[in-house]
Formats: structure tokens, C-alpha cells, sequence
């Protein structure tokens, strides 16, 4: 077997194509159900609810952040599939003490595009990666962006409010619709209402993950912001950065579009 890198630059040493995988992270569980390692996928967490028929029927092995690491042990995984941000670290580092464990770090869409290729290196489906990322490529290149640079925030999270900064994916995936983030902060900064009010945003959208935001919500960031226009958003569009990436810039035109009506 070839020597083996994650995005953390950590050697990873695989002596065959694992057979026994778990992968902790949804976007990435999607993504390996997508290459067909049906088969293999033998643990995911209770958040990785892509494809709903895998999901089902799939080991569950705790959430995102509380792994149950005795049900992972007791499963002999080959390979353990997770991400920096989405995991906790104490817990990888449990775990890289018995398992290869491949870590992503991801902050734009070429770094994703990097994961399904590295991903596709490490499992056998390089030639289903590549055409999957070719994919993505040429849909991503089909988006028109909005010309208008509206100043835009987005937010995750409600008592507090919280968005995503600069220096994340969602951040990225917003330049790519020609959006400009309102908030200059990096990573996910909590916000007051003041806050949003003095940062006057052309539009706010409101994800529907990790805080499921509703229709309820609009009118309490309306009074703060009544300039703005206020749409709720597919979360996972704007934050999965797996084999969803097909589907994202569809959405994306689709918002853009009915920013400008």
C-alpha cells in the first residue's frame, strides 16, 4: 500500500484497502455511501442521516461530538474517518491509539475537493472521486454569482446568535454566490442583536442546521435588521462538503435568483 496523508499532514498507515470503516463525520458518510462502500461502512454517527435508507440500517455509534468509544472499539474498525472541527479531539486521539484514524480539515471548496480524493486514494474508488469531483467542478462552474456584493449574514445558532465567519466553509460557499459576509470575526463569533443592527446586512439567512431555524424566527431579526431581506436556507448545502457539493450550486442559483426579483 502507498504511505497515506490526512489534511492534518499525520501519516496514516493502512497495510490493505479497509474493509471495516467508520465514519464519524455526515457530510463524509454521504460521500462514502456515494463511492459505494456499502459494504464497508460498518459504524456511523446518529447525525449522519444521508442516504435515509443507509441510515436506517446502519451502527449507530453515538454523536458527532460523544463518540461511544467502547462500541467503536468493540467493532475493529480498519479505518476511522473524521474531521478536526466536527470531532472532538480528545476523542480522536483515544482512538488514534488503536485505529487508523484520517482527519479532514476543510475551509473551501478545494479542500473538499481534496477529501473526495484523498477518500476515493484510501478506499479503492479513486476513479468514482475523480469523477464525482470533476462533477462538482463543472456544476460549480455553471453558477452565475450576484453581481450586487450584498453584505449578507449567516446564521447557526439563536440563544445566543451565532454566525459563521471568515475562515470557514459557509463563509466560502458565500463568496462563491458572490455574497460578502457582514461579519469580519473568523470562525463562528456570537452576535448581539445590537451587533446585527449596526452591521445593517442586505440579507440574512437563517440555516436549518445546527440550529433549526423556522419561519417563527424571521420576525425577531427583522425588527434588528428591517432592511434586510430574511430567507431560511438548506443548512447542508452551505456546510456538507461531501458528494452534496452536486447539488449545492443548483440551490445556490436558485437563492441568488430570488435575491434579485
Amino acid at each position: 500500500m502507498p504511505l497515506f496523508y490526512d489534511q492534518l499532514n499525520r501519516q496514516i498507515n493502512l497495510p490493505s484497502v479497509p474493509q471495516r470503516i467508520i465514519s464519524v463525520v455526515p457530510s463524509q458518510t454521504e460521500l462514502l455511501f456515494y463511492l459505494g462502500l456499502d459494504k464497508e461502512v460498518i459504524g456511523i454517527t446518529k447525525f449522519c442521516i444521508h442516504p435515509a435508507g443507509k441510515f436506517k440500517a446502519a451502527t449507530k455509534i453515538g454523536g458527532t461530538k460523544q463518540l461511544d468509544l467502547a462500541h467503536i472499539k468493540a467493532l475493529r474498525p480498519d479505518l476511522i474517518i473524521a474531521n478536526k472541527e466536527e470531532n472532538d479531539r480528545s476523542q480522536l486521539e483515544e482512538l488514534m491509539q488503536h485505529f487508523p484514524v484520517w482527519i479532514s480539515d476543510i475551509y473551501n471548496l478545494e479542500d473538499a475537493l481534496d477529501m473526495i480524493e484523498h477518500l476515493g486514494a484510501l478506499t479503492g474508488k479513486s476513479s468514482e472521486a475523480t469523477a464525482l469531483c470533476n462533477a462538482v467542478k463543472e456544476n460549480f462552474s455553471t453558477l452565475v454569482p450576484s453581481l450586487s456584493a450584498l453584505k449578507t449574514a449567516y446564521f447557526i445558532w439563536r440563544k445566543p446568535y451565532m454566525v459563521a465567519g471568515k475562515n470557514t466553509f459557509i463563509d466560502n460557499m458565500l463568496q462563491k454566490c458572490g455574497l460578502v459576509n457582514v461579519f469580519a470575526a473568523e470562525r463562528y463569533p456570537e452576535v448581539s442583536l445590537s451587533e446585527i443592527t449596526e452591521a445593517r446586512p442586505d440579507v440574512i439567512l437563517l440555516s436549518s442546521e445546527p440550529y433549526p431555524f423556522k419561519e417563527k424566527h424571521i420576525a425577531e431579526l427583522s425588527a434588528a435588521a428591517p432592511a434586510a431581506i430574511i430567507k431560511l436556507v438548506d443548512g447542508e448545502m452551505f456546510s456538507w462538503y461531501g458528494s452534496r457539493l452536486l447539488k449545492a450550486p443548483g440551490y445556490f442559483q436558485d437563492l441568488i435568483n430570488s435575491l434579485h426579483r
